[in-house]
C-alpha cells in the first residue's frame, strides 16, 4: 500500500509520460526544428562574414530603426496597458465588456489589414493625418509609424499580463492602508504595484519581442526606406528575395538573440520579485 501510495503522488495525471512525449514531440517539430534550420543557416558563416553582414551600415541602421520603435511601443504599452487592465479590473461603467473585447482585437486581426487600416487613418488624406498635419505632425511613412504599428500590435500583452492577477488580488491590505489615511497614490505604490510588478515585467518583455518582430503591420505605414524606415524584418525580406540566405538568416538570428536575452533577463526578473514578494508577505 505505500508503494502504491507513493506512485499514485509520483503520477499528476493519467497518462502523463504519454502526455508529456506528445508535447515535446510538438516543441520539437514546431520550434525546435525552424529553429536548427536557421542556426544551420548562421553556422554556415564564420565570425568574420557574421560580424560584416551585422556591421554593415544597412543593417545597422534597421536595427537601430526596430530596436528603438520597439523600445518605445514597450514603454507605451506597459504604462497603458498596467492603466487599462486597472480600470476594467477595479471600476464598473458602460461599454466595458465592448473594451474588454477589443483588447484582443489585434490578436484576431491579420497584420496586414491593421497596416492598411492605420495608412488609411493616418496618411495625410486620412482622417487622423488632416489632423496632425495642420500641426505639422506626420505619422505615416515615418519612425512614428513605425513605433505607432508595434504598439498597436503588441497591446494586449500588457493588459492581459497584468489584469489576472488584478482580479486575484485581495483588497484587506488596501483597505486598511486606507483607514490609516494612506492616498490612493500611495495605496498603488507600496501595495498594489509591488504585487503585478512580476507580469508587468512579463507582460513588457512580451511586447518588447512582439515588436521585434513585427511585419505586417509596419511595411505599410513605413515607407520602407532604406537607413531611414526600413526595419529589420524587411531586410531579412529582400535578402530572402536576394537569394543571401546566410545574410538573412545572420539578420533573424540576431533578432532572435536579442528577443530571447530579453525574455530570459524578464524571467530572472520576475522570479526573483516574486521571491521578494512571498519574503515580504
Amino acid at each position: 500500500m505505500p508503494s502504491a501510495a507513493r506512485r499514485a503522488s509520483r503520477s499528476v495525471m493519467p497518462g502523463f509520460g504519454l502526455t508529456l512525449g506528445i508535447t515535446l514531440l510538438f516543441v520539437a517539430l514546431i520550434i525546435l526544428l525552424p529553429l536548427s534550420a536557421l542556426f544551420f543557416q548562421i553556422g554556415q558563416l564564420g565570425p568574420a562574414d557574421y560580424w560584416r553582414i551585422i556591421s554593415n551600415d544597412r543593417t545597422l541602421a534597421a536595427f537601430r530603426v526596430t530596436i528603438s520603435a520597439a523600445a518605445l511601443a514597450t514603454v507605451f504599452n506597459a504604462c497603458f496597458g498596467l492603466l487599462l487592465a486597472y480600470v476594467i479590473t477595479r471600476y464598473t461603467f458602460p461599454g466595458k465588456r465592448l473594451i474588454d473585447a477589443l483588447i484582443d482585437l489585434p490578436f484576431a486581426l491579420p497584420t496586414a489589414v491593421a497596416g492598411i487600416a492605420l495608412v488609411a487613418l493616418y496618411d495625410r488624406n486620412g482622417w487622423m493625418g488632416m489632423l496632425l498635419s495642420e500641426v505639422n505632425i506626420k505619422v505615416a511613412y515615418t519612425w512614428w509609424g513605425i513605433a505607432l504599428a508595434m504598439t498597436f500590435t503588441s497591446v494586449p500583452f500588457g493588459v492581459r499580463t497584468v489584469q489576472p492577477v488584478l482580479e486575484s488580488l485581495e483588497t484587506d491590505r488596501e483597505e486598511a492602508a486606507r483607514t490609516l489615511g494612506a492616498s490612493d497614490f500611495q495605496v498603488f505604490r507600496t501595495i498594489i504595484f509591488p504585487q503585478l510588478f512580476p507580469s508587468f515585467i512579463m507582460g513588457a518583455s512580451l511586447a518588447f519581442a512582439r515588436s521585434l518582430g513585427e511585419f505586417g503591420a509596419v511595411i505599410f505605414i513605413a515607407g520602407n526606406m532604406p537607413y531611414k524606415t526600413e526595419i529589420a524584418s524587411l531586410l531579412i525580406m529582400i535578402r530572402l528575395d536576394e537569394y543571401d540566405f546566410p545574410a538573412a538568416s545572420a539578420i533573424a538570428g540576431t533578432i532572435l538573440a536579442l528577443a530571447l536575452i530579453v525574455l530570459i533577463a524578464a524571467n530572472i526578473a520576475q522570479a526573483r520579485a516574486a521571491r521578494h514578494l512571498n519574503r515580504g508577505a
